[in-house]
C-alpha cells in the first residue's frame, strides 16, 4: 500500500498494559502506523505536536488533564488530527462534551477489533479530507513542512476579541478600522458580530450579506471551508471577511455558547485574525468568546462609569485567569482632561497599551457613510492611532510566542 494512504495513529492511556494492548490490537492492519504513545494529556499534545498524527486514540479518564481536555488542546494546536475517544463511561453526557471538544468517535473500552478499526480508518479520511479542503483554500500551506514540523504559512489564527462592560463606547468603530488595519496582503482577516441580536458590523461597513453567523453556528460540528466561503461576505474595499449577526433576535437566540465556540475555533484554521465585536453584557456567547480569545481588546472612554465598569471586569478577568489577555484601550481620548492614560493605568492597575483620539467630526462621518474612517482618511491622528495599537498587539503576539517558544526548548530539555 502506498505511504501516503498509511494513518498515521498515535495511543494515549495512562495505563501501559493498555498502551500495548491497543497496538497489538491494530500491529495487522498495513493500513494504520503507530507513530507514538502518551501516558498523560500534557504528554498527548507535546507528542501530537511533534508526530502530527492523523488520528489519536485517546483515554478519556487520566490522572493530570481528562481525554476531552487534551483533545481540545490538541485539536487547537494541531487541527487536522481527529481523535478517537475510548471509555468505560457509557454517558451521554461524555459523548456530548467530547464531540464539542472536537472528538470524531466514542468507542467503549475495551474496543472490538472490528470497531476500533473502521474508526480510526475513518477518522483518517476525515483528516485526510480536512488537509485537502485546507489546501485548496489555503495554497501557502504546505503539507510536507508541517510533516516535517515546520511552521506552515498559517498555523493557527489569532481571536481578538473587542469588549466593554460600558455600551457606547465604541467598540464597533475600533473592531472593524482594527480589522481592516491588520489585513495585509499575506494574510486573511475576519470580522465576526459578536453581538448577535443588534450587532451593526455590517452596517458600520457598508455591507449586506445573504447569509449570518447563524448559518455556520448551526453546522459547527461539520463545517468545512466551503461552507464558510459561501457565508461570508467580502469587503470590497479592503478585501476582509464579514460574518454578520443572525437577521433576527429569534434566531440569535437559537445560538449556543458552544456552537459559537466551536464556529470560532475552526474559523482559526483559516484566518490569520479573527477580530470578534461583541454586546456589553456578559452573555454566555460573550464569555465563550472571551474564553478562548488569544486577546481582550478592553474599550473605555474618559468617564467614570465606562472605567468604573471596566475595573469590575479586569477583577473578574483576574479571578477568571484571564487577565494577562486584556489588552487595555482608551478610545475618544482626549487629551485636555485630568484623567490621563497614565493615571487611567494606575487606578485600575492594568496597562494602557494605546488610545485613539477623540474626533468626532471625521469620525462620525464615517460611520454615518459606511466607511471605517482608516479608509476614508488615513492621515487622521485616529487612523494613526489604529497603526499603532497594531503594532503594539503584533509586538505582544511576537513576545508572547517568544516565552512560548522558549518554554518549550525548556520543557524538552
Amino acid at each position: 500500500m502506498p505511504e501516503k494512504d498509511i494513518v498515521r495513529v498515535i495511543i494515549v492511556d495512562d495505563d501501559s498494559d493498555t498502551r500495548k494492548a491497543i497496538k497489538d490490537l491494530i500491529r495487522f492492519e498495513e493500513r494504520i502506523e503507530v507513530v507514538g504513545f502518551a501516558s498523560n494529556g500534557e504528554e498527548a499534545i507535546r507528542v501530537a505536536q511533534e508526530t502530527k498524527p492523523d488520528v489519536a486514540i485517546m483515554d478519556i479518564n487520566m490522572p493530570d488533564m481528562d481525554g476531552i481536555t487534551a483533545t481540545e488542546r490538541i485539536r487547537k494546536k494541531v487541527p487536522f488530527t481527529r481523535v478517537v475517544i475510548l471509555t468505560i463511561q457509557n454517558d451521554p453526557n461524555y459523548m456530548r462534551r467530547a464531540m464539542i471538544a472536537g472528538a470524531t468517535d466514542f468507542l467503549s473500552k475495551p474496543p472490538h477489533l472490528d470497531e476500533l478499526i473502521t474508526a480510526i480508518l475513518r477518522a483518517g479520511q476525515m483528516a485526510a479530507e480536512d488537509r485537502k479542503k485546507a489546501a485548496a483554500v489555503l495554497p501557502a500551506y504546505s503539507m510536507d513542512s508541517a510533516q516535517a514540523g515546520s511552521s506552515p504559512a498559517l498555523q493557527k489564527g489569532k481571536i481578538i476579541t473587542v469588549y466593554s462592560p460600558k455600551g457606547g463606547v465604541g467598540c464597533t468603530t475600533l473592531a472593524t478600522n482594527l480589522a481592516i488595519a491588520l489585513k495585509k496582503a499575506d494574510n486573511k482577516v475576519l470580522i465576526v458580530d459578536g453581538d448577535l441580536q443588534f450587532g451593526d458590523v455590517a452596517i458600520f461597513l457598508n455591507e449586506q450579506g445573504r447569509n449570518s453567523l447563524y448559518d455556520l453556528t448551526k453546522r459547527a460540528e461539520e463545517l468545512d471551508p466551503e461552507i464558510v466561503e459561501e457565508v461570508v461576505t467580502t469587503h470590497n474595499r479592503s478585501g476582509i471577511h464579514i460574518l454578520s449577526c443572525p437577521p433576527s433576535p429569534e434566531l440569535a437566540e437559537s445560538i449556543t455558547a458552544d456552537q459559537f465556540k466551536l464556529t470560532l475555533q475552526f474559523l482559526q484554521q483559516m484566518y490569520n485574525f479573527i477580530i470578534v465585536d461583541t454586546a456589553s453584557y456578559l452573555t454566555e456567547t460573550v464569555q465563550a468568546a472571551l474564553e478562548i480569545s488569544d486577546y481582550i481588546l478592553l474599550v473605555a472612554t474618559q468617564d467614570i462609569p465606562a472605567l468604573r465598569s471596566c475595573s469590575v471586569f479586569l477583577t473578574i478577568a483576574n479571578e477568571s485567569k484571564i487577565i494577562d489577555r486584556v489588552l487595555f484601550v482608551l478610545n475618544r481620548f482626549d487629551n485636555r482632561l485630568k484623567l490621563t492614560a497614565e493615571t487611567i493605568s494606575e487606578r485600575l492597575h492594568h496597562p494602557v497599551i494605546g488610545t485613539v483620539v477623540l474626533d468626532e467630526r471625521n469620525i462620525s462621518y464615517s460611520v454615518n457613510r459606511g466607511t471605517p474612517f482608516i479608509l476614508e482618511n488615513p492621515t487622521l491622528l485616529a487612523s494613526r492611532n489604529i497603526h499603532n495599537l497594531v503594532d503594539q498587539i503584533q509586538n505582544r503576539i511576537q513576545q508572547d510566542e517568544t516565552t512560548s517558544s522558549e518554554r518549550e526548548l525548556v520543557g524538552r530539555k
